[in-house]
């Protein structure tokens, strides 16, 4: 079943890349606007050679770890705090869901006047998009904690505490973990559609450099490692995840199967 996955997925890819191939040299399309695989590679061949390509794609690595630590963080905190205490679920739940909705693209003016192109710029859009993202899974993890459960703990003498920790933690971290993947792909949208809009170092900021002097094929290149990144991003967080919940049967029953 594995082999036959991998193989299918390779024959789709082997054949989008003939097609994306063929259509610009039978002159279906303008070669001046969509480049051939054949002559993307060469482009990637030529970046990967630049040391001001590596240096974007450690600019866009940078703000995309530390806004997506920072968000990852602050949302478990929040979210903890606010279901550990009910008033605070009460007095938030308006704030969360008036907040939540606003595009994080919205707060590119915001961005520029108050960091100009800096990384902070980068990091307040991150930041903002991937909250949300583990936010809402932290709140919807803790209310799945069986009552039975929470209740059974609390006669033990449990305090709040070890309550979380031994009862409320192991029920939400699936959850959590489901977040915090989402926000990874989320955060490097926003890292580089920062990059790309500001003109925040990274590889959004070469994407839009390439297309304003017409290397078309350059930025087929570049957009092409920005799709190979989240694509390793996301197998990454999966990793992770399958880690971490080794022990949950969810993971337990993909191990099986």
């Amino acid at each position: 079943m594995r082999i036959s996955t991998i193989a299918l997925g390779a024959a789709g890819l082997a054949t989008f890349l003939a097609l994306g191939e063929a259509v610009p040299r039978l002159g279906l399309v303008d070669a001046d606007y969509f480049s051939p695989p054949s002559g993307i590679a060469g482009a990637l061949r030529e970046e990967l050679g630049d040391a001001a390509f590596w240096s974007a794609l450690g600019d866009t690595l940078t703000g995309w770890i530390i806004g997506l630590g920072i968000a990852s963080g602050a949302a478990v905190l929040c979210g903890l705090l606010i279901t550990v205490v009910p008033l605070l679920r009460q007095v938030t739940a308006s704030t969360i869901e008036f907040l939540r909705p606003i595009p994080s693209v919205a707060l590119i003016p915001l961005a520029v006047l108050l960091y100009g192109t800096e990384l902070r710029s980068v990091l307040l859009l991150v930041v903002y998009a991937s909250f949300w993202q583990v936010l809402i899974q932290v709140l919807y993890g803790v209310q799945d904690v069986d009552p039975v459960a929470d209740e059974t703990a609390r006669s033990y003498g449990l305090g709040t505490w070890a309550r979380i920790r031994h009862v409320m933690w192991p029920t939400a971290l699936p959850y959590v973990m489901t977040g915090i993947r989402l926000a990874a792909a989320v955060a490097l949208v926003l890292a580089i559609t920062a990059e790309l809009v500001i003109g925040a170092p990274g590889l959004g900021s070469l994407i839009a450099v390439a297309q304003a002097s017409q290397a078309v094929p350059h930025m087929y290149a570049l957009i092409t490692v920005t799709g190979a990144l989240g694509l390793l991003i996301n197998l990454g967080a999966r990793a992770v995840e399958r880690r971490a919940l080794a022990w949950h049967q969810s993971v337990r029953g993909e191990t099986v199967l």
